[in-house]
């Protein structure tokens, strides 16, 4: 071998070496190295790697700060971006970008799912050419995102900041998890923020974990490590198929947390509060519930669980906080976690305890009917089954939103606490009678008269006589109510999909 052939060998070897090492991250105490994190993620021995030499020729860019390839988790195959915090602080170049666009266009092609394992400081501005403006830059990620969306579950780890139009990449994903402290996302930073508006605030009051994930709702979770996050998203994907043209895989069937029902578990007191995880609890085979968004618009909880080993969804109204009545937010938390389940053949249970949509001038200016009609519509159009739990109250609008009869679902099952109606019997006699009551002069009279009114609401809204009317199609004991849900979802397995109709409802967002 003559000496030329040997030194392009050992050059080789040299570059292989010095991409695979990346540079040093001790500058980044509490950060796991980009390669640590992806052996986290992934099956040992699992990982393949392209695109390891991107920038070779060019000092300090190892991998060109991101690291792309396809891998296993649990046995199935996983396609993965991981940025390099530690290369350019992972902000995207010409090539960088190319290579994301390629393992992009490797699960569009063969219906992967994609971890993105996120900590970018967005575009190099000396390659904005690259990045920005070119066919297989920023734009086409995107792009093939939204071609993914609903057909491959895209799940992101969100580690380090996400920046500018970079802050879209976890947007367009599934499930957002991010590192307290480290994590953020924000299309300015405080300083041009500062400068175009004259705000003066942080990073973490700007666009950090906490603030994302309680009040924008752009984050799904926030944690306190980088393996967290990680062992999160193994989870989270145990619960999805692999693409839409699967079903969630079954596991062992376990029983629940606990059998054992309180009688004071749901009030008899429509006003008065309870936990709706408790409930929550006693249905699902234990340890199984994956909440979703759990510290943003909290009055309504949603989440993933096992029941009998199957994956079902849960939408469900939390009495314990602001009654459990609809806001913007949870509308908005309710529509997106419905449409995954319906993306991924995910059946849905609906546990109603609900006063209703939230009324007063400001939620009627914050679009509370648009919201309002997004959350129906998509619960409305998705054709996976769906079962309806009448916990205790059900009234007005909030008894459509939640999957009221006319909806079809698959049942609706009603606890011997529901009541279901127009709205509470003290607030209709009130709106019915409002002269009369006003006319009557003596306290202890009009007391009495409104009392009267009431029984005869209450009456009106007698479980036996919904039944009987056929509102609800089945009354349980709160501890038969794991097994009524099991025969139900049992007994719709073999549902399919309507053909196809239309191009898709115009949506009221």
């Amino acid at each position: 071998m003559n000496a030329l052939r040997t030194e392009a060998i050992r050059d080789v070897a040299q570059a292989l070496e010095t991409a695979q090492r990346g540079l040093s991250s001790e500058r980044w105490p509490t950060k796991l190295p980009v390669r640590e994190r992806i052996a986290l993620l992934l099956d040992p021995g699992s990982w393949v790697e392209d695109g390891l030499l991107a920038n070779a020729l060019r000092d300090g860019l190892p991998a060109d700060g991101v690291l792309t390839g396809v891998g296993r988790i649990e046995g199935r195959q996983v396609a993965v971006i991981a940025h390099d915090f530690s290369v350019k602080a992972g902000s995207w170049g010409e090539l960088s970008c190319e290579k994301q666009v390629r393992i992009l266009e490797r699960a569009d092609r063969d219906l992967l799912p994609v971890v993105y394992l996120v900590d970018s400081a967005g575009g190099r501005l000396t390659e904005q050419l690259g990045f920005f403006a070119g066919r297989r830059g920023a734009s086409r990620i995107f792009q093939l995102q939204v071609r993914l969306s609903g057909r491959v579950p895209q799940i992101c780890c969100l580690h380090g900041p996400s920046a500018a139009g970079g802050a879209y990449m976890p947007a367009f994903t599934d499930w957002v998890g991010m590192v307290r402290g480290n994590a953020s996302m924000y299309l300015a930073s405080p300083r041009v923020a500062e400068k175009v508006t004259g705000e003066k605030t942080t990073l973490e009051e700007m666009g950090g974990a906490d603030m994302h994930t309680t009040v924008s709702g752009v984050g799904d979770e926030a944690f306190d490590h980088d393996w967290e996050v990680i062992a999160a998203a193994r989870r989270l994907l145990s619960y999805l198929p692999s693409t839409y043209r699967e079903r969630p895989a079954g596991q062992a069937a376990r029983p629940p947390q606990t059998a054992h029902w309180p009688q004071s578990l749901i009030p008899t007191d429509p006003n008065a509060s309870y936990d709706v995880r408790d409930v929550i609890d006693r249905v699902v085979d234990e340890d199984s519930f994956f909440e979703i968004k759990s510290t943003w618009a909290t009055e309504m909880v949603t989440g993933l669980a096992r029941l009998d080993g199957e994956v079902v969804g849960l939408v469900a109204n939390q009495p314990s906080v602001r009654s459990g009545a609809i806001f913007v937010d949870s509308a908005d938390k309710a529509t997106r976690f419905i449409l995954l389940c319906d993306a991924y053949n995910i059946p849905l249970v609906f546990l109603q305890d609900v006063p209703g949509f939230m009324v007063g001038v400001a939620i009627e200016r914050q679009g509370i009917i648009r919201h309002g009609a997004k959350m129906v519509t998509a619960m409305a159009s998705a054709e996976v089954p769906k079962l309806t739990v009448v916990l205790r109250k059900s009234y007005a609008a909030g008894t459509y939103a939640m999957c009221a009869p006319g909806f079809e679902p698959r049942a609706t099952i009603a606890l011997p606490t529901a009541t279901i109606g127009p709205m509470a019997p003290e607030a209709s006699t009130n709106a019915v009678y409002a002269n009369k009551i006003a006319a009557i002069a003596d306290p202890e009279e009009r007391q009495r008269f409104i009392d009267e009114r009431v029984a005869e609401q209450e009456l009106e809204l007698d479980l036996v006589g919904l039944a009987s009317r056929l509102v609800v199609d089945t009354v349980v004991q709160p501890e038969d109510l794991r097994a009524e849900l099991i025969a139900r979802l049992a007994d719709a397995e073999g549902w399919e999909r309507s053909p196809w109709r239309r191009n898709h409802p115009v949506w009221p967002v």
